[in-house]
């Protein structure tokens, strides 16, 4: 079969969304597409030139040109933080401003080698760019199973799906490696090493940001739980109509990130979007909701999202810190930043009821932080 003969096949196999009426019944089409288990890169493969219904957004969520040009994500260098005092206080200080007004900045300098940063990213595309037979094995959304392939966590539940495949690995105490494809489970298991490493270091910078010990946060358990979600976004036909990821404010104490040079990531500050330039070797540093909740508002979880591209594959990998999800452990806000002048502005919660809050909606819905509110 010709590359044209193929193309029209695949648009034939998939409904045409592109008339303005909703499609007769949109779940019958997300449960097709969902059965294939190949994802976006399997409709890209195909050669479609036309976007599937279930991936149109409203042109009130759909990108326009950021309205602030010439501003600039914030960038910190941690280069000797460690040893010299002066440097470790300007780090301290420009954390605590990103933190707090912006709710995401860079990382340069970091201490996580260039090699394993960019194996991370190799391991990645083997894995994404496998027959899709051998990646339909991994297919699932069983919430229990750590390592798993799947295309929108939230495809059932979101408005309108967004052009992006994930591989995802819960680094649990039940995470068994040889369920870690072969293609990249060296690379996870050694980016999954550092970034730990890596938050720990942050954790302690934000702790001194906060007024407290450098341990403190440590000390309560943040990075316990962590999870990696591996991002693949294909090149996509008609990008305008579409998001790579919806925008949302993230479920965890702090994400840290890295992706490729194509770009796409944007933040929301000060009510128009930004782009987050990429910088060679940096990690992206993200305020998540439950950090938000603990600092007591002192530091932002922030709305972003990432754009669809006709250029591509885009690639990025995301560390998730969750903290403590078993048991009765409480989290709220720090009792040591609070006095009589300063009430605590959040409940102690449970983990595990953020969590079903969140997991009930979609992306691109408003911040849920309003459930935890006093």
């Amino acid at each position: 079969m010709s590359a044209a003969a193929a193309a029209a096949a695949a648009e034939a196999a998939v409904p045409d969304y592109s008339a303005a009426e909703a499609a007769p019944d949109r779940l019958q089409e997300l449960l097709a597409f969902d059965a294939t288990k190949s994802g976006v890169k399997g409709l890209a493969d195909a050669g479609i030139t036309k976007l599937p219904r279930i991936f149109v957004h409203s042109p009130d969520d759909l990108p326009s040109p950021p309205s602030l040009a010439g501003l600039k994500v914030p960038v910190i260098d941690l280069r000797g933080v460690a040893d010299d005092a002066r440097r470790r206080r300007e780090a301290v200080e420009q954390i605590r401003d990103a933190s707090s007004s912006w709710g995401l900045f860079q990382l340069v300098n970091h201490g996580v080698p260039p090699q394993i940063l960019e194996g991370m990213m190799q391991g990645s595309r083997r894995f994404h760019e496998l027959p899709k037979e051998v990646k339909a094995k991994l297919y699932s959304r069983d919430l229990k199973q750590n390592v798993k392939y799947v295309c929108n966590y939230d495809l059932f539940l979101s408005g309108a799906a967004n052009w992006r495949d994930t591989l995802s690995c819960n680094f649990s105490t039940t995470l068994n490696p040889q369920d870690i494809p072969d293609v990249c489970r060296d690379e996870i298991l050694a980016y999954g090493k550092h970034m730990l490493d890596l938050a720990e270091s942050v954790y302690e910078l934000l702790s001194e940001a906060l007024g407290l010990s450098p341990s403190h946060l440590k000390s309560i358990n943040l990075s316990k739980g962590h999870f990696m979600s591996a991002h693949y976004y294909p090149p996509c036909p008609e990008p305008e109509l579409t998001l790579g990821t919806s925008k949302h404010c993230d479920p965890s104490f702090l994400t840290l990130l890295i992706e490729d040079e194509l770009g796409g990531l944007q933040v929301r500050h000060e009510g128009h979007w930004v782009d987050v330039s990429p910088v060679p070797g940096a990690v992206v540093v993200n305020i998540g909701d439950l950090l938000q909740i603990i600092s007591n508002g002192k530091f932002k979880s922030v709305e972003h999202r990432v754009l669809a591209n006709r250029l591509g594959p885009r690639l990025s990998v995301a560390m998730f810190f969750v903290g403590v999800r078993e048991g009765n452990y409480l989290y709220g806000p720090i009792k040591e930043i609070l006095s009589e002048n300063v009430a605590p502005k959040y409940r102690e919660i449970l983990l595990e009821e953020y969590f079903q809050v969140f997991a009930s909606r979609g992306l691109g819905t408003e911040s849920i932080l309003s459930h935890f509110t006093l």
